[in-house]
């Protein structure tokens, strides 16, 4: 059960987010078109088929219901909506879609679906009879008499010879696999799979759809389907062969056809294994003979969704590999042996395990551009209650990033929009146009691809951001650490991230709390990304976060202390140097600070954080590394550099936590070439424990 509610859900939001970007795109063209119409009544008659076999009543309802109206809408044409109803019809889809999803988000919390819906409902059948002109109810333009009516399927009772008379010249009978299960749910995905097709056809058991205790007939006596002619029956044969589920098929001559349940074994008929398309008994008589094609090879799919656990998992398998080949190729016995055969085996397997390593990557790799659309919507509820024009631009949508990652900076980015339209953007048109801008506002919202790192950045034209009125509210709350006069822009706008600090002076219903940037500061730094933000007054701001794009394997730096190996990610590492005695300086708490590119960074000795005993402990002996994270830049002082290197990250032994490890600059670990273990350093978190210790 839990297997068939993942699927559920999985396809039920895939659904919902494809209706989602529809919508958004129709409301931009002012008008749906009829693929528009027929794409709604498709998605909701999946969701109402999927939700009533896994007897979810509130959210088959809905979709029943949304269904009927654009059946009635398909069959009268869009030319007989006015102006207004289309306007009143977008705002009726997206709030019933937000009903659905907030059913299906109930189902993935474990929460209890709503007992009444029936204010949606109410809404929906308000609308139809408004544009039908008539009361209509559910029943009257219920699905099964849409279906029937455009002759795709027939949910209501059939005849008990099953076939109508005079019409409908084969049949096919449908086995599925023995022990699949739910083989209802099965059925109504080959009579989904048929309408995508636009087969008009029949189908027994009438009642599939809603029906559980449909299981027993098909699972004795098989799912029949009746296409409304012989070249129709040709077409579906070839659906059919390509639905994993089919056991075998048989097509069937009307003439020569008994009721379903009774014997046909000695009635004309062609069968077809599903695992063995080619095995195909000629047909007895010429009547069958449309359905030769069914000898065919058939099309297999080409893809297939995995659970992410299954994912998580070969990326550790992978990790190990990566790990072991590295033990085995660097070991100081063999490097030590001339053997020109075994070194071209260890070539050929680092080559390989490079390749094994990039294709289990990109296994969890996804285009960003599910989180992208959804801003759409976000953006389109925001201008209706401001009563703003604003456009969306989406750029590198199609950039790809670890599934982990995305899920964690879906909601951040969704805050910074927010905050773009709710802060960024003038609060009227009179004001853009006072200034010199366009009526219409714009927020870009881009993604772009650079080496290890995505570079995902949130830019509006708006007001930009007042650095004096942000200090001066920090210092009337208190939040500032040293004078005012000595804060750079830089480091004014950080301040927009400190917990509890807002810049509006009143709560409203998107800001004003003083919780969100804090957060999205936090959840971007959680899985290894930066957060700046930068602005000019008058002409906008922008938000950058610089991602990772996998947090399982990274490109670090090893560094040596004394006896200890640390490595430090790559993506944190600006410059590594020499520097002179001369060139380091005492601030006036007598903490060492150098200079680098114009600018002063505070000098962190890892030997005197972590009390590593070491003879290197004169800058000009050792090697400053100057880091960066987030808005914090400062060196580090090591040993020597080993060199780079691609690491697994593993994470720290429970036990660990007791001792508060993280909050030591610490990240997690790994296995080096050698089977010795290097310290991952937190670079940020580095930072604050040098200043605490200091």
């Amino acid at each position: 059960m839990d297997n068939m509610l993942e699927m559920y859900l999985y396809e039920t939001n895939t659904l919902l987010e494809q209706l989602d970007e529809l919508l958004i795109e129709a409301e931009k063209n002012e008008d749906f078109t009829t693929n528009d119409v027929n794409e709604i009544f498709r998605i909701m008659h999946t969701i109402k088929g999927s939700s009533a076999m896994m007897e979810f009543s509130p959210l088959m309802e809905i979709a029943h219901h949304i269904e009927d109206l654009f059946f009635y809408i398909r069959e009268n044409g869009l030319d007989a909506m006015s102006e207004s109803h289309k306007n009143d019809l977008f705002n009726l889809m997206f709030q019933s879609t937000d009903a659905l999803r907030g059913e299906v988000e109930k189902l993935e919390n474990d929460e209890p679906l709503s007992t009444n819906i029936d204010s949606v409902i109410t809404d929906i059948n308000s609308f139809l009879e408004k544009i039908s002109g008539k009361n209509a109810s559910a029943k009257e333009t219920g699905g099964a008499a849409s279906d029937a009516k455009s002759s795709s399927a027939q949910s209501g009772p059939l005849s008990p010879d099953f076939l109508p008379e005079g019409t409908y010249p084969q049949y096919i009978k449908i086995m599925f696999e023995e022990g699949c299960g739910m083989e209802n749910l099965r059925a109504f995905m080959v009579i989904t799979a048929l309408q995508e097709m636009d087969i008009p056809f029949l189908f027994y058991p009438a009642d599939v759809e809603s029906n559980s205790d449909t299981i027993d007939f098909i699972q004795e006596h098989g799912f029949y389907v009746c296409p409304e002619s012989r070249e129709l029956t040709e077409v579906a044969v070839n659906v059919i062969k390509e639905i994993n589920s089919v056991s075998t098929f048989e097509v069937l001559d009307h003439a020569a056809a008994s009721a379903p349940g009774e014997n046909t074994a000695e009635k004309p008929k062609e069968q077809v294994n599903a695992s063995h398309p080619s095995a195909v008994s000629a047909p007895a008589s010429g009547s069958a003979s449309s359905a030769a094609s069914s000898s065919g090879t058939p099309a297999k799919q080409s893809l297939i969704s995995v659970s992410l656990s299954k994912l998580d998992s070969l990326m550790a398998i992978v990790g190990e590999i990566v790990i072991t080949e590295s033990m085995v190729t660097s070991s100081p016995e063999i490097q030590n042996l001339k053997l020109d055969s075994f070194l071209k085996s260890t070539r050929q397997l680092r080559k390989l395990t490079d390749d094994l390593q990039d294709i289990a990557m990109s296994l969890r790799m996804v285009p960003v551009s599910g989180t992208f659309q959804k801003m759409n919507r976000i953006v389109r509820d925001m201008k209706k209650k401001l009563n703003k024009d604003v456009r969306l631009t989406i750029e590198g949508e199609n950039t790809e990033i670890d599934k982990s990652i995305v899920d964690s900076i879906s909601d951040p980015i969704m805050h910074i929009v927010r905050n773009s339209m709710d802060h960024g953007i003038e609060p009227t048109t009179e004001e853009r146009i006072a200034a010199g801008k366009p009526a219409q506002a714009e927020i870009v919202l881009s993604a772009i691809h650079t080496g290890s790192e995505v570079i995902i950045s949130v830019r509006d034209d708006g007001r930009g951001m007042d650095t004096v009125k942000i200090l001066e509210k920090a210092e009337r709350n208190g939040l500032l650490t040293k004078p005012a006069s000595e804060y750079s822009q830089k480091e004014i706008l950080s301040l927009l991230m400190i917990p509890g600090f807002s810049t509006n002076e009143e709560v409203t219903e998107f800001s004003g709390r003083g919780v969100g940037m804090d957060v999205v500061k936090k959840n971007v730094e959680s899985v290894g990304g930066i957060i700046s933000i930068t602005s000019e007054l008058g002409k906008g701001s922008c938000t950058t976060l610089k991602i990772p794009l996998t947090l399982a394997i990274v490109d670090g730096m090893e560094i040596s202390v004394g006896n200890s190996i640390f490595t430090i990610p790559i993506a944190n590492i600006r410059q590594s140097f020499k520097a002179e005695k001369e060139s380091i300086i005492l601030d006036a708490s007598g903490n060492e600070i150098i200079k680098c590119m114009d600018e002063f960074y505070p000098i962190v000795r890892i030997h005197d954080l972590y009390n590593i005993e070491t003879d290197i402990t004169n800058i000009e002996d050792g090697i400053l590394i100057w880091v960066e994270a987030s808005d914090k830049s400062y060196c580090l002082f090591v040993d020597e550099l080993l060199g780079e290197q691609q690491v697994v990250v593993k994470p720290l032994p429970a036990y660990l936590n007791n001792f508060n490890i993280k909050d030591s600059g610490i990240s997690g670990c790994t296995i080096l070439g050698d089977g010795n273990i290097s310290i991952i350093l937190d670079v940020m978190n580095l930072y604050l424990v040098s200043e605490n210790q200091y």
